[in-house]
């Protein structure tokens, strides 16, 4: 059987002598994380792990002559850009990029490389206007640390405050979203922290600072990963908080690495697949987002996490019906995780919710009790059920105070990490598959997704959703999720016991 094709990921910058940055650690990062780099070479740096003895701009005929080279044969899935190093550089690459978005919808991720870690200039004087104005309307993202958003934005940055006002700032130049790094920062002690700002919102990622000397190419490493996620299908968010967690595995397994008498170069350590690397998505509730002056006091007064932990890590068949009548049949043929989803509250709502909680009662179910929270508080459900965007209404103190179980809605890695901080009962991951149910395109995880995020959180009540039937349902299990929610597999099932058999069989296997 022939084997998928690797995304192709282009890396348009400077080359690093010394192998730490540039395009040396954007094609290691290429392959680290399963793609097919291609290089268009704007400048060839005489510099080791001390500094920068000289930057040789490549004429900008032969830059354009990579670019057509590789278009001809080998068209991207995403491009990065680092170092452009001059005036007729930024043009040329802008041109091109232009042709090229004509036909083909790339995503560019531009690393506006000006300073060297080491302190030295890379680029001529000037040219801060003209990517302003020619080259970030072209980019899907923005990654400058805050030497290079105070050089652009001609703003301090000197505070959160400071930092998410030059970040808006920027944005108006017509960029879809910046991603701010904040290696250089000391808002709070011990803490590195990344902005996110698209437009709409803003998010701050924090992440534990790591004593290492091998910090050379970071910033090109992070531009480079987040290139390479998109390649593979990733949304902006995922590929942001996953290339933050790769970078950040890179420096702390890297950290024993000695090259050369200064700072050496990252590590390129593999996929990441442990929780500590990957950033804390900061709540504007809680408490710690007053460091960021994000601090949100109205979602404050509803604001809890850590709530009761369910009888066990393994959820197994989680049917999620409409109508108390399916709850019941379901709950006679021993299924012990239900989810009640009423869509259509009418005046019998708390009727039906005080009849699935008796049934509930009766059978010792773990049910949930979607969106409607207040009437499983007032019903004494054992549990409620809610989507990303119920959190920041809904009154979890009382939630939690009436002691019920908390399950939280999430989509890819970002909406993980985010519902992780309510620490809630069970998290679940959808939409695995296509499903009839709902529209979910965007959002589709599949199954080596799953089984990175499952990876996350091994000892955790995990429940994949969303287009899994009896067929598809092994391959779920396998990936260690301990639980398998299902609508019409069940429901839409000519021999609905059938089916409830041979899924149970399959998640007790």
């Amino acid at each position: 059987m022939q084997q998928p094709r690797r995304p192709i990921v282009w890396t348009i910058a400077g080359s690093d002598s010394g192998g730490g940055a540039g395009i040396q650690a954007d094609l290691l990062t290429f392959a680290d994380l399963g793609c097919h780099g291609c290089t268009a070479i704007t400048a060839n740096t005489a510099q080791n792990t001390t500094g920068v003895a000289s930057i040789n701009a490549v004429p900008v005929e032969v830059l354009i002559d990579q670019l057509n080279a590789l278009q001809r044969d080998l068209l991207p899935d995403a491009i990065k850009i680092g170092l452009l190093a001059n005036s007729e550089q930024v043009l040329a690459v802008t041109e091109f990029l232009h042709r090229l978005k004509a036909i083909r919808s790339v995503p560019v991720i531009y690393d506006p490389v000006a300073v060297a870690s080491s302190g030295d200039t890379l680029t001529e004087d000037g040219i801060g206007e003209l990517v302003l104005r020619e080259l970030f309307p072209l980019c899907d993202l923005v990654t400058p640390n805050l030497h290079e958003l105070e050089w652009l934005a001609r703003a301090p940055v000197g505070c959160a405050t400071q930092i998410q006002n030059a970040a808006q700032l920027l944005h108006t130049s017509g960029c879809r979203a910046l991603l701010v790094t904040g290696g250089h920062s000391e808002i709070n002690p011990g803490e590195i922290a990344d902005l996110l700002w698209d437009g709409v919102r803003g998010d701050w990622f924090i992440g534990d600072r790591v004593d290492s000397e091998n910090t050379h190419g970071t910033g090109c490493t992070l531009s480079s990963a987040i290139a390479a996620f998109t390649a593979l299908g990733y949304p902006l968010r995922d590929a942001c908080v996953v290339a933050k967690a790769y970078v950040q595995r890179g420096l702390r397994l890297g950290q024993g690495d000695s090259i050369g008498a200064g700072p050496g170069p990252v590590g390129h350590c593999g996929w990441p697949d442990e929780l500590q690397d990957f950033p804390r998505v900061l709540l504007p509730q809680e408490e710690h987002a007053r460091h960021y002056d994000y601090f949100d006091a109205d979602g404050n007064s509803l604001f809890a996490c850590d709530f009761p932990d369910t009888d066990t890590n393994e959820l197994g068949l989680y049917p999620v019906v409409d109508s108390v009548e399916w709850l019941e049949r379901l709950a006679a043929e021993g299924v012990k995780t239900l989810q009640l989803r009423i869509k259509d509250a009418g005046t019998d709502l708390r009727t039906r919710v005080e009849r699935a909680v008796a049934i509930g009662r009766q059978y010792k179910l773990r049910l949930f009790i979607n969106d409607h929270w207040r009437l499983a508080i007032e019903c004494g459900a054992y549990g409620v059920h809610l989507g990303q965007e119920d959190l920041r209404s809904a009154d979890l103190k009382a939630i939690k105070s009436a002691g019920l179980k908390l399950g939280i809605s999430t989509h890819g890695f970002y909406e993980l990490l985010r519902a992780w901080r309510y620490r809630p009962s069970y998290l679940a991951i959808g939409a695995i598959f296509a499903t009839g149910t709902k529209d979910m395109r965007g959002q589709l995880q599949g199954i080596d997704k799953l089984a990175r995020m499952a990876a996350l959180l091994p000892y955790f009540p995990l429940v994949a959703i969303g287009g899994i039937s009896v067929e598809r349902a092994p391959a779920v299990v396998a990936t260690g999720v301990g639980s398998v929610a299902v609508v019409s597999a069940i429901t839409g099932a000519a021999d609905y016991r059938g089916a409830v058999a041979k899924l149970q069989s399959i998640c007790d296997h």
